[in-house]
């Protein structure tokens, strides 16, 4: 045996994906090829079905060529008849970080509902795009008039509301740069799911099933110093010596003056001890 990934293993449908530019990623697929490793049966091809279903319901609906009215009508199909909703609740569920949950249930994280709202909206040929905003997903509709929309709690916001946003962030300074309503790239997207994900099994202690995470981000963006970081804590966390010490080398190497970077550095004798002991 070469070690070698089956074309049917999501890890590998995820190499093959992430082999491609950025732009012709289809996010869709890619999310659920993510939640296939919680979901081994999950049919991918169903689900992204049922968004190509969702869109010709909705074409019904939106049936104007004006954009806010376009956006007003989206807004009527996807919060009022079909009732997809932020799930207060119970935020931190690792099902509303899965795409084909989201879809079953209606509920979900800001990141999962926005990435129904733009498929759904691009399907229907309207220039609407997601938003890596800090702190809360979003989408916007580009063009004239420009419009963002917070599918979490399921109505437009404006600019003043994001600008409110930040300072709750980074304090009352803050103001709003234009490049944080860029849209979101398909490696961004998929990342911050990831990272989500990670956050959520991390809480739970979850060490495993959060450095699947953490493995699945560096497949999309090879040797980011951050996540190499988080994978190198987690194989630490579950005591493979080795692996967190190359991860730490590596990260250091690709980020020595990092916040975090004097705190990995200290622990390095202690790991390499550890190395040494099962050697």
């Amino acid at each position: 045996m070469d070690g070698a990934l089956h074309p049917d293993d999501p890890r590998a449908r995820l190499v093959a994906l992430a082999g491609q530019p950025d732009h012709q990623i289809d996010v869709a697929e890619a999310a659920l090829v993510i939640a296939q490793e919680e979901y081994p049966l999950l049919d991918v091809a169903l689900y992204l079905s049922r968004l190509d279903e969702l869109a010709a319901d909705a074409r019904v609906e939106v049936d104007t060529n004006r954009p806010p009215e376009q956006v007003a009508q989206l807004n009527r199909f996807l919060f009022v008849r079909c009732g997809f909703t932020g799930n207060n609740d119970n935020y931190y569920d690792p099902r509303n970080s899965f795409l084909n949950e989201v879809i079953d249930r209606r509920t979900g994280i800001p990141l999962t509902l926005s990435l129904i709202y733009a498929e759904v909206a691009q399907r229907l040929e309207l220039p609407v795009y997601g938003v890596s905003f800090p702190g809360h997903f979003l989408v916007r509709h580009v063009g004239n008039p420009e419009i963002i929309i917070d599918p979490f709690f399921g109505r437009i916001i404006s600019e003043d509301e994001c600008v409110q946003r930040l300072r709750g962030i980074y304090g009352s300074e803050a103001r709003l740069d234009r490049r944080l309503l860029r849209p979101a790239g398909a490696r961004e997207i998929l990342v911050r799911m990831l990272s989500n994900l990670k956050q959520v099994y991390v809480e739970r202690s979850d060490f495993l099933r959060a450095l699947g995470c953490a493995e699945r981000s560096l497949l999309l963006i090879p040797d980011a110093p951050r996540e190499l970081r988080d994978r190198g804590i987690l194989y630490q966390r579950l005591e493979c010596f080795a692996a967190a010490l190359r991860d730490f080398e590596r990260y250091l190497e690709l980020a020595p003056d990092d916040d975090a970077a004097a705190v990995i550095r200290e622990t390095l004798p202690d790991l390499h001890r550890q190395v040494a002991h099962l050697q």
